[in-house]
C-alpha cells in the first residue's frame, strides 16, 4: 500500500537527523504543512510528514485499520530515509509514537497533546458527556467522524479561544473520519514506557479540550521526565495561535541532543 509523505527540505544543509511527522486522528499531513515543515527547514531540518493510511491522500480502508497498522506505516518511512529519525507524533500521532519507541529505536520522541500513556478513557468520557449526541453516533456508526462533523464542535474540541473564527473554519473543513477501532484500541491497548530506551519531550496544551495538563504530567512521568504545558493554546497546537512556541522548544531541545 502506497503512503503519501511530504518531504520538506532544508535550504541548507545542517548536519541535522530526519523529523518524521505522525498527525492525529481525524488529520492528516496538511496539518504539520501549514507551519511545522517550513519552520523545520528554516531551522535546517528535512521532515516526512505522513499521511496514516486512509488519511489525507494515502489509501486504505479505516473501517479495518488499527494502532499496529500506523506504527507500520511510521516504521516503513523510517527505514528508506537516512539516518536514526526524531519522530514527532500529535494526539493519536503521539499515541503510535509510544508503541513504535516500544518495540524500535529512534534517535528520540516528541509527543504533542498525546494520547496518554494511559489510555484515552478520560477523554472519551469528556466528549461523551460534553457531546453526548455526536458520541452516541460515532457508537452507533462505529465511526469517529460524527465527533468532529460539526465546524463548531470540531473548532471547541481542537483550538483554543485565541484562534481568528476563519482560520478554525479553514482547519476544521479539511478533519475526516477516523478508524473506531483504534480508537478502542487508544483505550485498551495501552503502550509500556518502561520499555522505551530513546529520549522524550513532552509537550501539552493548558486549554486542551481532550487532554488535561494532569494526564500530559502524568504521561511524562512515565517517560521519566517532565511536561511542558502551554498556556492559551488547545489541542491542536502545531495549528493554533502560538504554534512557534513549541515548535521552537523542540528544535532547541533537538539540537541539544545532537
Amino acid at each position: 500500500m502506497p503512503l503519501d509523505v511530504i518531504v520538506t527540505r532544508p535550504p541548507r544543509a545542517r548536519d541535522t537527523p530526519p523529523i518524521i511527522l505522525v498527525h492525529g486522528a481525524w488529520h492528516g499531513a496538511w496539518c504539520w504543512t501549514e507551519h511545522f515543515t517550513g519552520f523545520l527547514a528554516d531551522e535546517g531540518y528535512t521532515s516526512y510528514a505522513i499521511d496514516l493510511r486512509g488519511h489525507g491522500n494515502s489509501p486504505g480502508r479505516l473501517r479495518s485499520t488499527r494502532i499496529p497498522h500506523y506504527v507500520a506505516d511510521v516504521r516503513r518511512v523510517a527505514v528508506e530515509i537516512e539516518g536514526e529519525p526524531v519522530l514527532i507524533g500529535h494526539s493519536m500521532g503521539g499515541y503510535v509514537v509510544q508503541h513504535y519507541l516500544a518495540t524500535h529505536r529512534a534517535r528520540a520522541g516528541v509527543l504533542m497533546a498525546t494520547v496518554p500513556s494511559h489510555g484515552a478513557i478520560l477523554a472519551t468520557l469528556r466528549v461523551a458527556w460534553n457531546h453526548p449526541r455526536a458520541f452516541a453516533r460515532a457508537n452507533a456508526t462505529w465511526s469517529l467522524g460524527p465527533i468532529v462533523d460539526d465546524p463548531k464542535r470540531a473548532a471547541r474540541l481542537l483550538f483554543g479561544p485565541k484562534l481568528p473564527s476563519e482560520e478554525a473554519d479553514r482547519f476544521t473543513s479539511r478533519v475526516q473520519d477516523e478508524s473506531y477501532l483504534a480508537f478502542l484500541e487508544m483505550i485498551l491497548d495501552r503502550p509500556d514506557p518502561q520499555k522505551v530506551r530513546d529520549p522524550m519531550l513532552v509537550l501539552g496544551a493548558a486549554d486542551d479540550a481532550l487532554f488535561s495538563r494532569r494526564e500530559i504530567e502524568r504521561t511524562a512521568a512515565d517517560y521519566r521526565t517532565a511536561a511542558m504545558i502551554f498556556d492559551d493554546m488547545g489541542h491542536d497546537m502545531m495549528l493554533d495561535v502560538g504554534w512557534e512556541r513549541p515548535a521552537q522548544t523542540i528544535v532547541n531541545w533537538i539540537d541539544s541532543l545532537t
